[in-house]
């Protein structure tokens, strides 16, 4: 392996901002105030709110140190598997942040936010031909929430028919948040188990699928980074006992420009446009869920819609049949702009990013199905999934080798998870990882498992370059310290 990537670095410690501050010292010049002091109720507030009292110098030095602890995707490669870290290009942020966006109020009428109203529009309009599907919502505010709003569609057409139902299917390659988000809507999820493929069997469909289920709950690709080869005939099956399907489009990332989604028999889609879109990812939000669905069920979205008429745009809600509001506002607009503007930088390349994410998974699952085991011997997606089963035998398991990652500079992949796959590695390099940095990333691991057969007590050990060592899990789930 070529040098590793990852030092001790320069590792700055500091007290607790309570120690450092001194009282009265301040960053900030404020104005002397034409308001009289209002009278607090110390009942109601205590003693109030405990800031420490800080110079300009201080906050400054404080956020500088706390970015050199952090590692994130401008830092270096982040293959989390299923989450798509991608490299987010810096023109959407300019976008984003341009003043008549930016500074956009969302109460302003229609008639001074145009612009804002034409843009989603025209990215409703985008999605729709990526996925193959007639009509969109942006309004979803996260993955999760697409899902819930999927779900509650699914309640509302089987509500229509007169005919109300139960039960979900909920493959085992789907991903997490799909039974809950089935919970929410009062369905009870019905677990389906995968193949010895990987992809779902239709006869298990057929054997399950009943009139009193509503319908079924599809990640594809799947968690597995496999494509559901079946999934026609799986829509068929459910579509003849006048069940729907739901596709958790997360991964579209794997598929963009190559399947029309809306020809495989999927009724409701939702899209991440976190992963597959660029948009900033983690940390809680803000994100976007927008939700695609066919003709019979654009009556059933959610309100407000975007309306157009004579080149003049407007939010209505005039749809009788829809589910309601899910959002306070139509969306996260800034989220939304991001979207837009990697749509429209990229064109009709939107389709290599498809391609350069299959092509660098298939590229790592190749050069280390040999080093680590692979549960799944065949063509992936996006990502592809390895266990901890071949360095077993030496005692380490994936938890020393995520951990030994992060000493050679390399954030750890998605670690036990799908949980198909006992001792998971989910690895995800996506598409805008060059080979050069694919290689150091293949040759690290090779290493790794090379030190897990001659010297496994530095595994256990990791990771020792960092400023903070190997934590006690278990000590931490059951005794966690809530303190700052």
């Amino acid at each position: 392996m070529k040098e590793p990537i990852g030092t001790t670095g320069l590792i700055l410690n500091e007290p607790l901002l309570w120690e450092k501050g001194s009282p009265g010292r301040m960053g900030m010049s404020i104005p002397a105030s034409d308001v009289p002091d209002a009278e607090i109720d110390s009942e109601l507030v205590g003693d109030g709110p405990d800031f420490p009292d800080l110079g300009e110098l201080d906050v400054v030095r404080h956020y500088t140190r706390l970015s050199t602890w952090n590692f994130g995707v401008d830092t270096g490669m982040y293959p989390l598997g299923s989450c798509t870290m991608k490299y987010n290009p810096k023109t959407n942020e300019r976008q984003a942040a341009l003043p008549g966006f930016a500074n956009a109020h969302p109460l302003l009428p229609p008639e001074l936010s145009q612009g804002a109203l034409k843009l989603y529009s025209q990215l409703q309009q985008y999605l729709a031909e990526v996925t193959g599907f007639p009509a969109v919502s942006l309004q979803p505010a996260a993955g999760s929430h697409g899902e819930l709003t999927g779900m509650m569609i699914f309640h509302a057409y089987h509500l229509s028919q007169g005919k109300p139902r139960t039960k979900v299917l909920i493959p085992d390659t789907a991903h997490g948040t799909n039974p809950a988000s089935a919970a929410l809507c009062g369905y009870k999820s019905i677990p389906v188990k995968s193949n010895a493929q990987g992809v779902l069997d239709p006869a298990d469909i057929a054997a399950v699928m009943d009139e009193d289920t509503a319908g079924i709950m599809v990640t594809n690709p799947n968690t597995l980074g496999l494509f559901e080869d079946h999934i026609g005939e799986v829509a068929d099956i459910v579509h003849n006992k006048g069940g729907l399907v739901y596709g958790d489009g997360a991964n579209m990332n794997a598929i963009m420009g190559i399947v029309n989604v809306g020809c495989t028999g999927v009724d409701v889609l939702h899209l991440n446009l976190h992963k597959s879109f660029s948009t900033p990812h983690g940390g809680g939000g803000p994100g976007s869920g927008p939700v695609c669905v066919t003709e019979r069920l654009e009556r059933f979205l959610p309100v407000p819609r975007v309306v157009e008429q004579d080149g003049q745009y407007t939010l209505s809600d005039d749809f009788p049949d829809s589910i309601g509001k899910i959002h306070a506002f139509y969306g996260n607009f800034g989220i939304l702009v991001r979207a837009y503007s990697y749509i429209r930088s990229l064109g009709a390349d939107l389709r290599k990013v498809s391609q350069y994410a299959v092509l660098n998974a298939n590229y790592i699952k190749e050069s280390l199905k040999d080093t680590f085991h692979l549960p799944y011997d065949r063509p992936c997606m996006h990502e592809c999934v390895f266990n901890d089963a071949k360095q077993e035998t030496f005692s380490v398991t994936t938890l020393d080798i995520a951990k030994r990652l992060i000493d050679n500079g390399v954030h750890p992949p998605t670690i036990y998870f799908p949980l198909v796959v006992p001792g998971a590695l989910m690895i995800e390099p996506t598409e805008s990882e060059c080979k050069e940095d694919i290689d150091r990333f293949i040759d690290t691991l090779k290493a790794i498992a090379a030190e897990a057969r001659e010297k496994p007590d530095a595994l256990h050990a990791a990771p020792v370059n960092t400023k903070v060592k190997r934590l006690d899990e278990t000590l931490a789930a059951r005794k966690p310290c809530l303190r700052g």
